[in-house]
């Protein structure tokens, strides 16, 4: 938690409150502001309920009221004496009036000791006096959700975060939200885990303040997303990083929120080439293949002699773009490669769909043309031929699974693919959950909430369409 920032808000509301709840001398004892005007409304109101104050008290905790009220007063000269009226304090009128004293007795601490050591001994007081207001029973009912805010904050700068996050608890319970929405609160929440390295729970909370809002009607902050995104990443935590990079990227769907997106699956991993191409696949639909270093690995792993067309797409979606340039003598002779090779490419491609039908098609038959297809766009026999190479011993289960779930993709089939995508574990998890949320924000299913201060992604287009 960010304690300075915390003690600037707690300074601001604690001032507030000493105004709304100073003390006023009436017949020789203090009464809170809303209590006597709840008075003056209600003539008929019953002897019993009037504020009940014994002569001890009232001997005890007026002189000590004048003195703390007279300029120059140091309330640590007065402990003591304090600690004496909160003894003797025993009705519930008694605790709201000796807790509104020293409540006010912190802020004067604070006022004339400015040094850390004043600042925390004045916490401290403040905290003292705003839990036996709360505790008396006696706080007005309008004010009990402000006066469990200000007391989490006062413990939270105090560094108390399980007593703080009781208070805010109560705050939110009673309908407190100041001048923020419930939501927000359930954001400060948050914040109370993450001081005690409870992220988990953290999260946790996040997602529910998230959902108030969605349930509410009401939007959800791009902050939130980020904030959450944050805490996973900084601490590590998988699979929710993906999934708050991705949430994000769907919710606000600008190049930088997607490439963001990318970038986090490939960082927190170490990826070989064929899961590599597996990325740079979503981010080429995406319209976002942008770094002449992915081209490369693309057209390297892609291979000029396997996939012929997904190459000479590539290196064409490069040029275009100016992201390679075509003196690259490497780039230029991949494309020569490819351009010789997609026309007997196209000729095998009935042979090698007749092989991989037959009853007795070993498992590279099969992944062969599951793989031709997808990189040719033929997605129905892409899903045809990985499906069947997903029943076969041997193969790589999840590098098929997650093909499987790109063809669906390509055939909008983003209920199954999300469904395949679900399935794939291990190392490719991270690349099937981008592959998922990409499949859902082309469905629909994760609705954007403001207009994209980027370029948005597109639908996904057959590989083999710019040739």
């Amino acid at each position: 938690m960010n304690t300075l920032k915390l003690r600037k808000q707690a300074s601001k509301l604690v001032l507030a409150i000493a105004l709304a709840t100073g003390a006023a001398m009436i017949a020789g004892h203090v009464a809170p502001a809303e209590a006597q005007a709840q008075r003056k409304k209600k003539k008929d109101k019953k002897e019993d309920d009037k504020p009940q104050y014994s002569k001890e008290w009232r001997e005890a905790f007026v002189p000590l009221d004048e003195q703390l009220k007279a300029e120059g007063a140091d309330p640590r000269s007065f402990t003591s004496q304090i600690d004496q009226v909160v003894a003797i304090s025993q009705s519930g009128d008694e605790r709201l009036q000796t807790g509104q004293l020293i409540y006010n007795a912190g802020i004067r601490l604070g006022e004339i000791d400015s040094s850390e050591t004043g600042q925390n001994a004045a916490y401290a007081m403040r905290l003292r006096g705003m839990e036996m207001m709360i505790g008396s029973g006696k706080a007005p009912a309008a004010a009990v959700g402000q006066y469990n805010f200000i007391a989490y904050q006062l413990a939270g700068a105090s560094g108390q975060a399980e007593k703080s996050r009781t208070y805010l608890q109560a705050a939110i319970d009673a309908g407190y939200s100041g001048n923020q929405s419930p939501s927000d609160l359930l954001v400060a929440m948050a914040q109370t885990y993450f001081s005690t390295d409870e992220y988990a729970k953290g999260l946790q909370v996040l997602d529910d303040a998230i959902a108030s809002k969605q349930a509410a009607g009401e939007p959800v902050e791009e902050r939130l997303y980020e904030f959450a995104f944050s805490v996973a990443y900084r601490e590590d935590l998988q699979p929710q990083v993906y999934d708050y990079a991705i949430r994000r990227a769907q919710m606000f769907p600008t190049d930088d929120n997607w490439t963001n997106a990318f970038n986090v699956v490939r960082v927190l991993n170490e990826y070989g080439a064929q899961e590599t191409l597996d990325i740079l696949r979503l981010k080429r639909i995406a319209q976002l293949l942008d770094d002449k270093q992915d081209f490369i690995i693309y057209v390297e792993t892609a291979d000029a002699r396997v996939l012929p067309q997904e190459v000479k797409d590539v290196i064409e979606l490069g040029y275009a773009t100016g992201e390679v340039e075509r003196d690259d003598t490497f780039i230029a002779d991949q494309l020569r490669i490819a351009t010789g090779r997609i026309e007997t490419d196209r000729e095998e491609l009935p042979v090698l769909e007749e092989d991989a039908r037959a009853a007795g098609a070993d498992l590279a038959t099969v992944r062969a043309a599951g793989s031709a297809f997808l990189s040719y766009g033929e997605f129905d026999k892409a899903v045809e031929f990985y499906s069947k190479t997903a029943t076969m011993p041997g193969g790589d289960t999840e590098e098929t699974l997650t093909r499987l779930g790109m063809a669906q993709v390509g055939m909008e089939d983003y209920e199954g693919a999300k469904a395949t995508f679900a399935k794939v574990t291990g190392p490719r998890m991270p690349i099937a959950r981008i592959w998922a949320g990409y499949a859902e924000y082309q469905s629909g299913g994760a609705s954007a909430q403001s207009g994209p201060t980027g370029q948005a992604v597109s639908a996904i287009e057959a590989p083999g369409n710019a040739s």
